[in-house]
Order: structure tokens, then sequence, then C-alpha cells
């Protein structure tokens, strides 16, 4: 029997922290933690030491929050400037591969002007010069001249020339020239090469 009556003087306790009553629908005010026996009451004024350590606390979370808005930022620039780099660097390489496959026909005009088949006003001389505007607007520029020093950055040498007149590897003649676009070699220039003779 003292058992059931034990049971009966516990109930549970129950908090309400709604901030709407559900009775008459106004606002409540906040009210504060049970727990928090070292917090002051509610309109008390805060000690100096506890308002230091308080404003002290506030500076350093503003500090590492700008510190970490920064760094966003920061990141942020150096992202958009990559994707640009990126960006252009594809743009280069999709008009280096458009440009290197139309390069035979290029070839092939040479040759004919070579061998004077484009002729002034005729429709392949004015399709030839159409073509080469094109690519020079894309910043194309032939490379490989005869005569000048041999580079083998930018020349492949597929023939060798002994010649007692030179000091230093040369071109002697182009057999395919070579093509930059702008830094970029898209081909190099074939040519034959006169060596200094032993």
């Amino acid at each position: 029997m003292a058992d059931t009556e034990n049971n009966e003087e516990q109930e549970p306790v129950i908090r309400d922290k709604r901030r709407i009553d559900p009775e008459t629908g106004d606002v409540r005010e906040p009210q504060a933690e049970a727990s928090d026996e070292d917090a002051p009451a509610e309109g008390e004024p805060l000690s100096d030491e506890d308002q230091v350590l308080l404003d002290q606390a506030a500076t350093d979370l503003v500090a590492e929050m700008r510190s970490d808005m920064l760094r966003a930022q920061a990141e942020l620039v150096n992202f958009r400037t990559r994707v640009e780099r990126d960006r252009q660097a594809n743009r280069d390489a999709v008009i280096a591969e458009v440009i290197r496959s139309l390069l035979p026909a290029m070839d092939d005009l040479a040759r004919a002007e070579a061998h004077g088949d484009l002729v002034e006003g005729a429709p392949l001389t004015l399709v030839a010069q159409k073509i080469r505007g094109a690519f020079e607007k894309y910043g194309l520029t032939q490379v490989g001249e005869k005569g000048e020093p041999f580079d083998p950055s930018f020349h492949e040498a597929v023939v060798q020339l002994p010649n007692p007149d030179v000091t230093v590897n040369t071109i002697a003649d182009v057999i395919e020239p070579g093509y930059l676009l702008g830094e970029r070699l898209v081909r190099p220039a074939k040519v034959a090469v006169f060596v200094p003779a032993e």
C-alpha cells in the first residue's frame, strides 16, 4: 500500500517550452534554464570580469568569421581564375586541333602556288587567300625559313647535309612548313639541314 502512495506522489514534471501559448496564441517570454545556476538572473548586470570575457569572446568570434570570409573570397577568386584559364586553354586546344586537321589543304595550296597553278583572279587563288586570312585571324604563323638557324623546338630535321661553309646547323631547304598558333607549336617544320663539315 505504501508503494502505491509513493508512486502517486512522484508525478512527472512537465515543462512547456513552446514560444506560443496554445490556449491564448500569445508569444511567451523565454524562460531561463533552471540548470544555469552560474548565470546571472534576468535583468541583473554582468560583473566587469564577465563583461570583459564576453567582449573578448565576441571580438574573437568576429575576427574568426572575418578570417573565414576573407579565405572564402580568396578561394572564390582563385577558382574563377583557374576556370577562366582552363576555358582559354581548352579553346586554344580546340582551335589548334581544327587548324591541324586543315594543314594538309594549306600544304596543297602552297604546292599549287609553287607550280604556278594559283594565278591572279582565279577562283582557287581567292579560296587560298580566304583560308590564309582566316588562319591569320587566329594568329597562325609559318615556321621554318631557308637559311635560318636550325632550332629543334620548331624544326624537324629530315636530312642532314655536311657543308664546309656553315658553322652552325642551318636550314638548307624546307620540305614541309611548320606552324605556330600564338606560342603553341601546331606542327614542326620538316627541313633539310646543313651541318658543319668536320
